[in-house]
């Protein structure tokens, strides 16, 4: 998003501060790039204020898009591009949250050039036993459920108005490119979306419709599945 000349960025669910971080890749290629991030763990907002010199840090739930979207206006300038980050985020939020309303709040803000990206656990073509485990474990010992949704559906939260970029909605692994890591047992799907220019006409940017090694097709959208 930087390389395409994206200068704005906000990171849904942040997290204790990794190597590299957002904003370090950003300012890689976008000088003066703006950053924030957003958590609503006391305990990731201390750590990442303290750490992320130059990086805004807002406290957010992401549950409550309209109040965070007020937060980030105070950072943001929503009639310049902006990149929003929902990575390993929406599913940590039931259907009754409305995952898919979350990402048309965001987009409602944004001019076109903005983009989306978002990973999510997939159950298609997982292991039932193992995808309910997982669901069981997030039920009794996290503080949020965790959520893995079909395929289609996780195409289904980048609605209308975001156009998906090549290679589409994926498993992580083989986004933007094939890499050697090999594929989980229980997928976890990645993919852009682009809010396009009205007047520009098509861009081409839609699904790929031939399967890599490793993925099978589920509805137009490719789902690895690992060998457990």
């Amino acid at each position: 998003a930087a390389r395409a000349g994206i200068g704005q960025f906000v990171d849904v669910g942040t997290g204790i501060p990794t190597e590299p971080h957002p904003h370090q890749i950003a300012g890689r290629y976008r000088d003066g790039a703006v950053v924030v991030g957003v958590d609503n763990d006391p305990v990731v907002l201390a750590h990442g204020r303290a750490l992320l010199e130059g990086m805004p840090i807002v406290r957010g739930d992401v549950r409550c898009p309209d109040e965070l979207i007020a937060e980030l206006d105070e950072f943001i300038d929503w009639d310049r591009p902006v990149a929003v980050l929902l990575l390993a985020v929406l599913h940590f939020v039931t259907d009754e949250q409305d995952p898919a309303g979350i990402v048309r709040a965001f987009t409602g803000r944004m001019v076109p050039g903005s983009v989306v990206a978002l990973s999510h656990v997939c159950k298609t073509g997982a292991d039932p036993v193992a995808v309910a485990a997982v669901e069981e474990i997030y039920r009794e010992k996290a503080t949020v459920p965790g959520v893995a949704r079909t395929a289609e559906q996780i195409r289904g939260l980048f609605g209308r108005r975001l156009e998906l970029v090549e290679p589409g909605v994926v498993p992580v692994q083989l986004w933007p490119v094939p890499s050697l890591r090999e594929l989980t047992a229980i997928p976890v799907l990645g993919g852009v979306g682009r809010v396009p220019d009205p007047l520009a006409g098509p861009s081409g940017n839609a699904l790929t419709g031939n399967a890599q090694s490793g993925g099978a097709q589920a509805g137009g959208v490719r789902v690895g599945v690992g060998r457990g």
